[in-house]
Protein backbone atom coordinates (compact mmCIF):
# COMPACT_ATOMS: atom_id res chain seq x y z
CA UNK A 1 0.00 0.00 0.00
CA UNK A 2 1.54 3.28 -1.37
CA UNK A 3 1.72 6.54 0.73
CA UNK A 4 -0.78 8.00 -1.51
CA UNK A 5 -3.60 5.36 -1.77
CA UNK A 6 -7.14 5.26 -0.13
CA UNK A 7 -8.61 1.95 1.01
CA UNK A 8 -12.44 2.15 0.47
CA UNK A 9 -15.48 0.75 -1.58
CA UNK A 10 -16.72 1.24 -4.50
CA UNK A 11 -19.80 2.91 -2.97
CA UNK A 12 -19.03 5.53 -1.13
CA UNK A 13 -21.92 4.78 1.20
CA UNK A 14 -21.13 1.80 2.07
CA UNK A 15 -18.11 3.26 3.80
CA UNK A 16 -20.30 5.48 5.28
CA UNK A 17 -22.26 2.87 6.97
CA UNK A 18 -19.00 1.21 7.98
CA UNK A 19 -18.52 4.40 10.01
CA UNK A 20 -21.43 4.74 11.89
CA UNK A 21 -20.89 1.15 12.69
CA UNK A 22 -17.56 1.87 13.97
CA UNK A 23 -18.61 4.70 15.90
CA UNK A 24 -20.89 3.15 17.62
CA UNK A 25 -18.78 0.62 19.07
CA UNK A 26 -15.88 3.57 20.40
CA UNK A 27 -18.38 5.42 21.82
CA UNK A 28 -19.87 2.76 23.63
CA UNK A 29 -16.81 2.02 24.66
CA UNK A 30 -15.71 5.40 25.95
CA UNK A 31 -19.12 5.71 27.42
CA UNK A 32 -18.70 2.75 29.89
CA UNK A 33 -16.93 4.69 32.68
CA UNK A 34 -20.15 6.35 33.01
CA UNK A 35 -22.24 3.22 33.76
CA UNK A 36 -19.98 1.58 36.08
CA UNK A 37 -18.09 4.50 38.07
CA UNK A 38 -20.70 3.84 41.26
CA UNK A 39 -20.27 0.08 41.02
CA UNK A 40 -16.03 1.06 40.76
CA UNK A 41 -16.25 3.46 44.11
CA UNK A 42 -18.11 0.58 46.19
CA UNK A 43 -15.80 -2.25 44.52
CA UNK A 44 -12.36 -0.94 44.49
CA UNK A 45 -12.74 2.44 46.56
CA UNK A 46 -11.78 4.87 44.26
CA UNK A 47 -13.34 8.39 44.61
CA UNK A 48 -15.16 10.05 41.50
CA UNK A 49 -12.33 12.35 41.27
CA UNK A 50 -10.02 9.91 40.70
CA UNK A 51 -12.24 7.93 38.36
CA UNK A 52 -13.06 11.42 36.20
CA UNK A 53 -9.69 11.74 36.44
CA UNK A 54 -8.78 8.28 34.44
CA UNK A 55 -11.17 9.65 32.01
CA UNK A 56 -9.62 13.08 31.74
CA UNK A 57 -6.44 11.42 30.69
CA UNK A 58 -8.37 9.59 27.96
CA UNK A 59 -10.03 13.08 26.47
CA UNK A 60 -6.38 14.22 26.93
CA UNK A 61 -4.62 11.39 24.86
CA UNK A 62 -7.04 11.85 22.10
CA UNK A 63 -6.57 15.73 22.07
CA UNK A 64 -2.42 15.25 21.71
CA UNK A 65 -3.56 11.98 18.63
CA UNK A 66 -6.66 13.56 17.04
CA UNK A 67 -4.20 16.56 15.37
CA UNK A 68 -1.68 13.49 14.00
CA UNK A 69 -4.58 11.02 13.31
CA UNK A 70 -6.23 14.06 11.54
CA UNK A 71 -3.44 15.32 9.65
CA UNK A 72 -2.34 11.07 8.48
CA UNK A 73 -5.84 10.71 7.14
CA UNK A 74 -4.87 13.40 4.39
CA UNK A 75 -2.47 11.75 3.82
CA UNK A 76 -2.11 7.75 4.33
CA UNK A 77 -4.35 4.58 4.58
CA UNK A 78 -7.73 5.21 6.17
CA UNK A 79 -8.13 1.65 6.55
CA UNK A 80 -5.07 1.32 8.69
CA UNK A 81 -5.82 3.98 10.86
CA UNK A 82 -9.93 2.65 11.40
CA UNK A 83 -8.75 -0.80 12.17
CA UNK A 84 -5.39 -0.05 14.18
CA UNK A 85 -7.48 2.48 16.42
CA UNK A 86 -10.00 -0.17 17.12
CA UNK A 87 -7.95 -2.70 17.92
CA UNK A 88 -5.72 -0.75 20.61
CA UNK A 89 -9.35 0.02 22.07
CA UNK A 90 -10.20 -3.50 22.42
CA UNK A 91 -6.33 -4.47 24.26
CA UNK A 92 -6.95 -1.30 26.28
CA UNK A 93 -10.12 -2.96 27.79
CA UNK A 94 -9.29 -6.18 27.86
CA UNK A 95 -6.06 -5.40 29.55
CA UNK A 96 -7.90 -3.47 32.25
CA UNK A 97 -10.98 -5.75 32.45
CA UNK A 98 -8.26 -8.64 33.61
CA UNK A 99 -6.01 -7.05 36.17
CA UNK A 100 -7.98 -4.44 37.22
CA UNK A 101 -6.25 -1.92 39.12
CA UNK A 102 -5.76 1.69 39.38
CA UNK A 103 -2.32 1.63 37.10
CA UNK A 104 -3.93 -0.12 34.42
CA UNK A 105 -7.28 1.74 34.47
CA UNK A 106 -4.82 5.00 33.43
CA UNK A 107 -2.71 3.22 31.16
CA UNK A 108 -5.24 0.56 29.67
CA UNK A 109 -8.74 2.83 29.26
CA UNK A 110 -6.72 5.87 29.43
CA UNK A 111 -3.56 5.92 27.10
CA UNK A 112 -3.76 2.75 25.30
CA UNK A 113 -7.50 3.31 24.38
CA UNK A 114 -7.66 7.27 24.03
CA UNK A 115 -5.15 6.95 21.47
CA UNK A 116 -7.13 3.84 19.63
CA UNK A 117 -9.85 5.83 20.11
CA UNK A 118 -8.25 9.14 18.55
CA UNK A 119 -7.43 6.76 15.31
CA UNK A 120 -11.10 5.66 15.30
CA UNK A 121 -12.92 8.91 15.64
CA UNK A 122 -15.51 11.05 13.44
CA UNK A 123 -12.58 13.37 12.69
CA UNK A 124 -10.93 10.76 10.62
CA UNK A 125 -14.25 9.45 8.93
CA UNK A 126 -15.57 13.14 8.59
CA UNK A 127 -12.71 14.02 6.62
CA UNK A 128 -12.80 10.65 4.61
CA UNK A 129 -16.53 11.46 3.84
CA UNK A 130 -16.46 14.66 2.58
CA UNK A 131 -13.41 14.14 -0.16
CA UNK A 132 -15.94 11.09 -1.73
CA UNK A 133 -18.95 12.60 -1.09
CA UNK A 134 -19.64 16.07 -2.67
CA UNK A 135 -23.58 16.04 -2.65
CA UNK A 136 -25.31 15.67 0.58
CA UNK A 137 -22.20 15.52 1.85
CA UNK A 138 -23.79 16.95 5.55
CA UNK A 139 -26.04 14.22 5.38
CA UNK A 140 -23.55 11.78 4.77
CA UNK A 141 -21.29 12.83 7.85
CA UNK A 142 -24.62 13.37 9.96
CA UNK A 143 -25.58 9.24 9.22
CA UNK A 144 -22.07 8.37 9.80
CA UNK A 145 -21.56 10.29 13.07
CA UNK A 146 -24.66 9.66 14.46
CA UNK A 147 -23.07 6.49 15.01
CA UNK A 148 -21.51 7.44 17.84
CA UNK A 149 -24.79 7.71 19.50
CA UNK A 150 -27.18 5.28 18.27
CA UNK A 151 -24.57 2.39 19.18
CA UNK A 152 -25.28 3.77 23.01
CA UNK A 153 -28.57 3.09 22.71
CA UNK A 154 -28.19 -0.72 22.30
CA UNK A 155 -24.70 -0.77 24.55
CA UNK A 156 -25.75 0.86 27.54
CA UNK A 157 -28.66 -0.63 28.86
CA UNK A 158 -26.95 -4.23 27.78
CA UNK A 159 -23.86 -2.47 29.69
CA UNK A 160 -26.16 -1.49 32.35
CA UNK A 161 -27.54 -5.45 32.44
CA UNK A 162 -24.19 -7.11 32.53
CA UNK A 163 -23.02 -4.86 35.31
CA UNK A 164 -26.87 -5.93 37.00
CA UNK A 165 -26.08 -10.01 36.09
CA UNK A 166 -22.52 -10.25 36.02
CA UNK A 167 -19.66 -7.41 36.39
CA UNK A 168 -18.36 -4.62 35.15
CA UNK A 169 -14.89 -6.66 34.25
CA UNK A 170 -17.21 -8.84 31.48
CA UNK A 171 -19.01 -5.63 30.65
CA UNK A 172 -15.51 -4.43 29.46
CA UNK A 173 -14.64 -7.34 27.56
CA UNK A 174 -17.49 -7.56 25.99
CA UNK A 175 -16.93 -3.89 24.66
CA UNK A 176 -13.42 -5.08 24.18
CA UNK A 177 -14.99 -8.41 21.38
CA UNK A 178 -16.68 -6.04 19.78
CA UNK A 179 -13.92 -3.33 18.81
CA UNK A 180 -11.96 -6.81 17.70
CA UNK A 181 -14.84 -7.58 15.51
CA UNK A 182 -15.41 -4.39 13.69
CA UNK A 183 -11.65 -3.99 13.30
CA UNK A 184 -11.15 -7.44 10.95
CA UNK A 185 -14.93 -6.26 9.32
CA UNK A 186 -13.13 -3.06 8.07
CA UNK A 187 -9.98 -4.76 6.98
CA UNK A 188 -12.06 -7.35 4.89
CA UNK A 189 -14.42 -4.93 3.60
CA UNK A 190 -12.46 -1.76 2.88
CA UNK A 191 -10.34 -2.30 -0.85
CA UNK A 192 -7.41 -0.21 -2.28
CA UNK A 193 -8.95 1.98 -4.93
CA UNK A 194 -6.54 3.90 -6.89
CA UNK A 195 -4.17 6.63 -5.86
CA UNK A 196 -5.18 10.24 -5.51
CA UNK A 197 -1.83 11.21 -6.76
CA UNK A 198 1.24 9.99 -8.99
CA UNK A 199 3.55 12.81 -7.71
CA UNK A 200 5.95 11.93 -4.77
CA UNK A 201 6.62 13.85 -1.76
CA UNK A 202 10.06 13.92 0.79
CA UNK A 203 9.70 13.45 4.47
CA UNK A 204 11.09 17.36 4.38
CA UNK A 205 8.34 18.82 1.83
CA UNK A 206 5.13 16.49 3.82
CA UNK A 207 6.51 18.31 7.06
CA UNK A 208 7.09 21.75 5.57
CA UNK A 209 3.57 21.08 3.69
CA UNK A 210 2.13 20.38 7.73
CA UNK A 211 3.60 23.65 9.40
CA UNK A 212 2.64 26.13 6.66
CA UNK A 213 -0.87 24.31 6.81
CA UNK A 214 -0.88 24.57 10.38
CA UNK A 215 0.45 28.03 10.38
CA UNK A 216 -2.54 29.28 8.26
CA UNK A 217 -5.11 27.54 10.26
CA UNK A 218 -4.26 29.03 13.35
CA UNK A 219 -3.95 32.35 11.75
CA UNK A 220 -7.93 32.11 10.18
CA UNK A 221 -10.88 33.42 13.07
CA UNK A 222 -13.22 31.04 11.76
CA UNK A 223 -11.21 27.82 12.84
CA UNK A 224 -10.35 29.97 16.14
CA UNK A 225 -14.18 30.37 16.82
CA UNK A 226 -14.58 26.42 15.40
CA UNK A 227 -12.27 25.18 17.73
CA UNK A 228 -13.21 27.02 20.94
CA UNK A 229 -16.74 26.45 20.42
CA UNK A 230 -16.03 22.91 19.76
CA UNK A 231 -14.29 23.03 22.97
CA UNK A 232 -17.03 23.94 24.89
CA UNK A 233 -19.07 21.50 23.34
CA UNK A 234 -16.73 18.88 24.94
CA UNK A 235 -17.14 20.11 27.95
CA UNK A 236 -21.29 20.06 28.11
CA UNK A 237 -21.62 16.55 26.46
CA UNK A 238 -18.84 14.05 26.56
CA UNK A 239 -16.99 15.76 29.42
CA UNK A 240 -20.51 16.73 31.24
CA UNK A 241 -22.97 14.34 30.61
CA UNK A 242 -21.58 11.30 29.45
CA UNK A 243 -19.50 10.60 32.29
CA UNK A 244 -21.80 12.29 35.29
CA UNK A 245 -25.24 11.86 34.23
CA UNK A 246 -26.13 7.86 35.25
CA UNK A 247 -23.93 8.95 38.78
CA UNK A 248 -26.40 12.33 38.74
CA UNK A 249 -29.37 10.04 37.97
CA UNK A 250 -28.49 7.96 40.84
CA UNK A 251 -27.66 10.79 43.30
CA UNK A 252 -31.22 11.59 42.65
CA UNK A 253 -32.25 8.20 43.22
CA UNK A 254 -33.17 7.28 39.89
CA UNK A 255 -32.29 3.10 40.19
CA UNK A 256 -29.97 2.47 37.07
CA UNK A 257 -31.96 0.18 34.80
CA UNK A 258 -34.42 3.32 34.05
CA UNK A 259 -32.10 5.53 34.32
CA UNK A 260 -29.82 3.65 31.74
CA UNK A 261 -32.60 3.58 29.58
CA UNK A 262 -33.75 6.92 29.84
CA UNK A 263 -30.07 7.98 28.79
CA UNK A 264 -30.80 5.18 25.94
CA UNK A 265 -33.20 7.61 24.89
CA UNK A 266 -31.44 11.07 24.77
CA UNK A 267 -28.85 8.70 22.30
CA UNK A 268 -31.55 8.16 20.15
CA UNK A 269 -32.85 11.68 19.92
CA UNK A 270 -29.31 12.28 19.31
CA UNK A 271 -29.75 10.35 15.74
CA UNK A 272 -32.06 12.10 15.41
CA UNK A 273 -30.70 15.16 15.82
CA UNK A 274 -27.83 14.41 13.74
CA UNK A 275 -29.76 13.47 10.73
CA UNK A 276 -31.26 16.65 10.95
CA UNK A 277 -28.89 19.09 11.66
CA UNK A 278 -26.89 17.54 8.33
CA UNK A 279 -29.90 17.75 6.46
CA UNK A 280 -29.78 21.18 7.46
CA UNK A 281 -26.59 21.96 7.35
CA UNK A 282 -27.02 21.49 3.19
CA UNK A 283 -29.69 23.98 3.09
CA UNK A 284 -29.54 26.93 5.43
CA UNK A 285 -27.31 29.42 7.21
CA UNK A 286 -24.67 27.12 8.92
CA UNK A 287 -23.22 29.67 11.36
CA UNK A 288 -26.96 30.26 12.77
CA UNK A 289 -27.96 27.05 13.18
CA UNK A 290 -24.83 25.75 15.24
CA UNK A 291 -25.62 29.48 17.33
CA UNK A 292 -29.29 27.78 17.34
CA UNK A 293 -27.33 24.59 18.51
CA UNK A 294 -25.91 25.34 21.13
CA UNK A 295 -28.60 28.10 22.67
CA UNK A 296 -31.32 25.40 22.94
CA UNK A 297 -28.57 22.99 24.93
CA UNK A 298 -28.38 24.95 27.23
CA UNK A 299 -31.87 24.79 28.50
CA UNK A 300 -31.37 21.47 28.64
CA UNK A 301 -29.17 22.06 32.09
CA UNK A 302 -32.09 24.31 33.41
CA UNK A 303 -34.44 21.13 33.26
CA UNK A 304 -31.46 19.14 34.79
CA UNK A 305 -31.38 21.03 37.75
CA UNK A 306 -34.65 20.73 38.07
CA UNK A 307 -35.33 17.45 38.00
CA UNK A 308 -35.64 16.16 41.40
CA UNK A 309 -37.35 12.68 41.61
CA UNK A 310 -39.72 13.38 38.30
CA UNK A 311 -38.80 10.93 35.60
CA UNK A 312 -40.71 13.67 33.38
CA UNK A 313 -38.47 16.32 34.41
CA UNK A 314 -35.51 13.41 33.50
CA UNK A 315 -37.68 12.77 30.17
CA UNK A 316 -37.58 16.33 29.22
CA UNK A 317 -33.87 16.95 29.66
CA UNK A 318 -33.16 13.76 27.66
CA UNK A 319 -35.54 15.04 24.73
CA UNK A 320 -33.86 18.56 24.55
CA UNK A 321 -30.56 17.60 25.25
CA UNK A 322 -30.76 14.69 22.96
CA UNK A 323 -31.76 16.66 20.02
CA UNK A 324 -29.19 19.34 20.64
CA UNK A 325 -26.20 17.03 21.72
CA UNK A 326 -24.11 15.36 18.46
CA UNK A 327 -26.10 17.66 16.10
CA UNK A 328 -22.98 20.02 16.15
CA UNK A 329 -20.46 17.50 14.57
CA UNK A 330 -21.97 17.22 11.00
CA UNK A 331 -22.57 21.21 11.24
CA UNK A 332 -18.79 21.90 11.84
CA UNK A 333 -18.00 19.74 9.68
CA UNK A 334 -19.43 21.18 7.13
CA UNK A 335 -18.22 24.88 7.71
CA UNK A 336 -14.79 23.38 8.00
CA UNK A 337 -14.65 21.66 4.41
CA UNK A 338 -16.02 24.87 2.81
CA UNK A 339 -13.97 27.15 4.56
CA UNK A 340 -10.92 25.72 5.95
CA UNK A 341 -10.45 23.45 2.56
CA UNK A 342 -11.24 19.84 1.89
CA UNK A 343 -7.12 18.90 1.00
CA UNK A 344 -6.17 19.77 4.67
CA UNK A 345 -9.79 18.86 6.56
CA UNK A 346 -8.36 15.63 8.18
CA UNK A 347 -5.58 17.98 10.16
CA UNK A 348 -8.61 20.96 10.96
CA UNK A 349 -10.93 18.24 12.02
CA UNK A 350 -8.30 16.51 13.98
CA UNK A 351 -7.00 19.79 16.12
CA UNK A 352 -10.83 20.86 16.18
CA UNK A 353 -11.65 17.44 17.88
CA UNK A 354 -8.80 17.73 19.74
CA UNK A 355 -10.20 21.13 21.68
CA UNK A 356 -13.58 18.42 22.15
CA UNK A 357 -11.57 16.05 23.63
CA UNK A 358 -9.74 18.29 25.69
CA UNK A 359 -13.16 20.22 26.82
CA UNK A 360 -14.40 16.62 27.72
CA UNK A 361 -10.91 15.99 29.97
CA UNK A 362 -12.14 19.24 31.62
CA UNK A 363 -15.82 18.59 32.02
CA UNK A 364 -15.16 14.99 33.28
CA UNK A 365 -12.62 16.28 36.24
CA UNK A 366 -14.68 19.26 36.97
CA UNK A 367 -17.85 17.30 37.27
CA UNK A 368 -16.32 14.57 39.58
CA UNK A 369 -14.64 17.69 41.82
CA UNK A 370 -17.33 19.72 42.28
CA UNK A 371 -18.95 16.87 43.43
CA UNK A 372 -16.77 15.50 45.50
CA UNK A 373 -15.84 19.43 47.49
CA UNK A 374 -20.16 20.10 47.22
CA UNK A 375 -21.75 16.49 47.03
CA UNK A 376 -24.13 17.89 44.53
CA UNK A 377 -23.81 18.51 41.45
CA UNK A 378 -25.17 21.91 40.91
CA UNK A 379 -22.64 23.84 40.13
CA UNK A 380 -21.47 21.54 37.34
CA UNK A 381 -24.72 22.52 36.00
CA UNK A 382 -24.99 25.90 36.13
CA UNK A 383 -21.35 26.18 34.58
CA UNK A 384 -22.33 24.01 31.40
CA UNK A 385 -25.19 26.75 31.39
CA UNK A 386 -23.42 29.53 31.12
CA UNK A 387 -20.82 27.73 28.83
CA UNK A 388 -23.53 26.47 26.34
CA UNK A 389 -24.53 30.12 25.93
CA UNK A 390 -20.81 31.34 25.25
CA UNK A 391 -20.81 28.63 22.55
CA UNK A 392 -23.59 29.60 21.11
CA UNK A 393 -22.72 33.57 21.02
CA UNK A 394 -19.47 32.67 19.07
CA UNK A 395 -21.08 31.11 16.25
CA UNK A 396 -22.60 34.55 15.65
CA UNK A 397 -18.97 35.69 14.52
CA UNK A 398 -19.12 33.22 12.13
CA UNK A 399 -19.75 34.27 8.22
CA UNK A 400 -21.51 31.96 6.09
CA UNK A 401 -19.51 31.09 2.49
CA UNK A 402 -19.84 27.88 0.92
CA UNK A 403 -17.11 28.98 -1.51
CA UNK A 404 -14.58 30.07 0.48
CA UNK A 405 -11.24 30.98 -0.42
CA UNK A 406 -9.55 29.42 2.50
CA UNK A 407 -9.80 26.16 0.55
CA UNK A 408 -7.47 27.38 -2.45
CA UNK A 409 -5.26 29.39 0.00
CA UNK A 410 -4.29 26.51 2.22
CA UNK A 411 -4.25 24.06 -0.56
CA UNK A 412 -1.66 26.12 -2.02
CA UNK A 413 -0.11 26.16 1.20
CA UNK A 414 0.48 22.41 1.13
Amino acid sequence: MTANQRTLPTNPWIFVLLCFAALSITASARQSVSIMTDDWVKTLGWSKTFIGSGQSVAFIVIALVSPISGGLVDRYDVRTLLTGGLGLVALGLTAFAAYPSAALYILGYGLISGVGIAAANYHVMSAAIARLIQDKRGLAIGIADSGSTVGQVITVPLLTIALAWFSWRWGLLFMGLACLMMAVLIWVVLKPSKPISTHSHTATDKAEGIKAQLMALLKSPVFHLLFWSFFICGVTTTGAIETHFLPYAAFCGFPPVPASGIYGLTMALNFAGMMGAGYLADKMNRPLLLAIIYLARSVSFIVLLNVGTSYEMLTLFAFIFGIFDYSTVPVTASLVASQLGLRTMGLSMGLISGGHALGGALGAFLGGYLFDVFLRYSEMWWTTFGLAIVAGLMCFFIRENRCSQWASSIAAAH
